[in-house]
């Protein structure tokens, strides 16, 4: 067995929330998904950063929303209406019980570095998931040749959005994986 040399890129990954929505022209938009459902309205983005991966979802009721934002370098985004940010290292839960608005958030983040057989493995099945069950999906190549794949898969309810991200970083052999639940309060 060898020990691995790559770096980690999931420790330059963030998950932002934000109170606010963000302009498309921010973001190198790879993919867009918008669902509609009872009372609220739900845009998903893959996008694209040095990194490879991110997306972007915006769960909307009425006048108030949520926006959860994953991605590599997040400092041409705004200030204004962040309200939490976390590392995308080992892993982390966050919930946010909105005073302030009918919305309720709670997310889970999970990486893991594989060996290059697992990752390639894994790889091809989340291609055939992601083909499986009509997920939004996204395919790139970083700078230095690295395959990535971001894949966002998703869940309707009568007053909850799930959504699954999943996001494989070749560069490092890391796999970033995110659930996550909006809710309208009751």
């Amino acid at each position: 067995m060898s020990a691995s040399t790559k770096s980690s890129n999931a420790q330059f990954l963030r998950m932002m929330l934000y109170r606010r929505a963000l302009h498309p022209e921010l973001f190198d938009l790879q993919g867009r998904r918008v669902d509609r459902h009872g009372d609220y309205e739900v845009e998903s983005w893959l996008i694209n950063g040095e990194g490879g991966a991110g997306h972007l979802v915006r769960f909307q009721v009425a006048e108030d929303a949520l926006i959860e934002v994953c991605m590599d370098r997040a400092d041409h985004l705004p200030e204004t209406g962040l309200m939490h940010a976390l590392p995308c290292v080992g892993e982390k839960d966050f919930e946010l019980e909105a005073p302030e608005g009918p919305l309720r958030y709670v997310t889970t983040i999970q990486t893991e570095a594989l060996t290059d057989n697992l990752y390639t493995v894994t790889y091809r099945e989340m291609q055939d998931f992601a083909r499986e069950t009509g997920s939004l999906a996204y395919e790139g190549v970083t700078v230095d040749g690295s395959r990535t794949l971001s894949v966002l898969d998703t869940q309707k309810y009568k007053h909850e959005f799930h959504i699954q991200s999943y996001h494989l970083l070749g560069g490092s052999g890391t796999v970033l994986r995110t659930q996550s639940i909006f809710e309208i309060a009751r």
